[in-house]
């Protein structure tokens, strides 16, 4: 279930990446006419905003296609277009007019939980359906005779037949699950602040398993009416309420973090400073930048835990401070200064320059904070644990070939060295990768040699089940993973 859970999460990010394409149209727009996101104002700035809304508006048909495609096993295209299909049945079907005709009502007797059928929610579900669809049947053979629709032309039929049981158990379903949901949106709403500041707290508690895109959906998305990234994006809602589960983890991201880096090579060992700060100059520049925390979060989640639980708590004090004042920004990736200057165009961000204030107090908390618990504790930070000059060496020749038949292709001594310690293709049953860090499904996790992934130069590493493993590597995950691949078919 973890693995499943881990995949889930991992194939959140597909739609999800697509989002500052759609922040930097409508930041652009806004800067130019403040009016564009509603169809007013300057042309040019209407036709951005439209391109920008184009993606906004239409989340949940890219959760159905990206969940459908990224939970496949062989990343098809046939499982792509399988998900766009059930989404399109379920989401016709269920409609307010179709529900009108099957019921013999006027439309405006329909339940009200049917006008917000087509939502991530929906999105979901529809892509989680198709992709175990096309993992069980995309071989399937049939007679001759319907040999033609053997295979992965099958899929996209049955994920429509599958779709239209789903809707019927749906019609009975959805207006209690439906207005559930809203219910729940409701009371997190009303815990004003206090709601803010749990999210942002259980947000972090959940980075570990992959499982915060999982809660996320809640607060950023139309699941529970909250919707708080469209909202603030295309300037509708409450100024200084709507972007309040975005605005507080600004602070975090840009100052918070990037301290807490700087604490970390403070208290580095003398001979490993030199390292330690080229590492944590990179992880820090990556949060402040861009809002992508998982190399610096997982440089002391695994060795220093406790740090990890500090850090929860004062992303939840962060948001909920923001809250309180009603300072809000949004994002359409993450909290990194891109989005940050995005969004200040937006008509409905509620004294946005005050998040930088609060930044700098988060900044230097965290880095008092982390700074004192390291040495108190004397928690193995990296720097402290011996491993750094080995993780060095490792890196310096980087660019050295692996050992074989000329024209091979190149393969770190980081890559070589974590393939030996997750015991090689013996060992090794799909190895898949998220924005910074490697997914591996192994036969048996026991047997991962967790120091030799350090010495690798990884920036982290935890066993999540017997039989899944993730490890920390960056930005550049991508070409670890596949090099190990290449090196798992020779």
């Amino acid at each position: 279930m973890k693995g499943y859970m881990q995949k889930f999460a991992q194939s959140l990010m597909l739609p999800i990446s697509i989002l500052p394409v759609a922040g930097l149209l409508l930041g652009i727009a806004s800067f130019i006419d403040s009016g564009a996101i509603n169809g007013k104002g300057n042309g040019v700035a209407i036709f951005l905003a439209n391109g920008g809304l184009s993606v906004i508006d239409n989340l949940p048909i890219l959760f159905a296609v990206g969940l459908a495609f990224g939970m496949s096993k062989d990343k098809n295209g046939a499982a792509a277009l399988s998900g766009l299909v059930s989404f399109l049945v379920v989401t016709n079907v269920l409609k307010t007019e179709s529900m009108a005709k099957v019921l013999h009502v006027a439309p405006d007797k329909v339940d009200l939980s049917f006008t917000g059928i087509s939502n991530v929610f929906i999105g979901i579900i529809c892509g989680l359906v198709t992709a175990a669809i096309y993992n069980r049947f995309k071989d399937t053979k049939l007679p001759t005779a319907f040999s033609f629709f053997s295979g992965k032309r099958l899929v996209p039929i049955l994920s429509a037949a599958a779709m239209l049981v789903i809707s019927l158990l749906l019609m009975w379903l959805w207006p209690p699950v439906y207005n559930g949901l809203v219910s729940f949106g409701e009371m997190i709403s009303k815990l004003g602040p206090l709601g803010a500041g749990l999210y942002g707290f259980f947000n972090r508690l959940l980075l570990p398993f992959g499982l915060h895109h999982a809660l996320n959906q809640v607060f950023w998305f139309d699941i529970a009416g909250i919707n708080d990234i469209s909202n603030f994006w295309s300037s509708t809602g409450e100024k200084g309420i709507t972007g309040r589960y975005q605005g507080g983890l600004f602070p975090i991201m840009m100052f918070g973090l990037p301290a807490a880096a700087l604490a970390i090579w403070k208290n580095a060992e003398k001979r490993n400073k030199k390292v330690v700060g080229s590492l944590m100059l990179a992880a820090g520049i990556a949060s402040f930048v861009t809002g992508i925390t998982e190399p610096l979060e997982f440089s002391f989640l695994v060795v220093a835990p406790m740090l990890f639980g500090i850090h929860a708590v004062l992303t939840g004090i962060s948001m909920f401070i923001a809250a309180t004042f009603h300072w809000t920004a949004g994002f359409t990736f993450s909290a990194g200064l891109i989005d940050y200057l995005l969004s200040l165009s937006i008509p409905i961000a509620n004294k946005p320059l005050m998040l930088l204030l609060l930044g700098l107090i988060m900044g230097v908390v965290y880095f008092v904070v982390f700074d004192f618990a390291i040495r108190t504790f004397n928690l193995k930070t990296p720097g402290r644990d011996g491993l750094m000059e080995e993780a060095a060496k490792v890196s310096e020749d980087d660019n050295s070939v692996n050992s074989g038949a000329s024209g091979q292709a190149k393969v770190s001594n980081k890559t070589k060295l974590i393939y030996e310690a997750i015991g090689g293709e013996d060992n090794i049953e799909a190895i898949d990768h998220c924005a910074t860090r490697l997914r591996l499904t192994l036969k048996d996790t026991g047997i991962v040699d967790q120091d030799k992934i350090k010495k690798s130069g990884a920036l982290g590493n935890k066993i999540i089940s017997d039989k899944n493993i993730q490890i920390i590597i960056g930005t550049d995950v991508q070409f670890t993973a596949d090099e190990l691949m290449q090196m798992n078919k020779e």
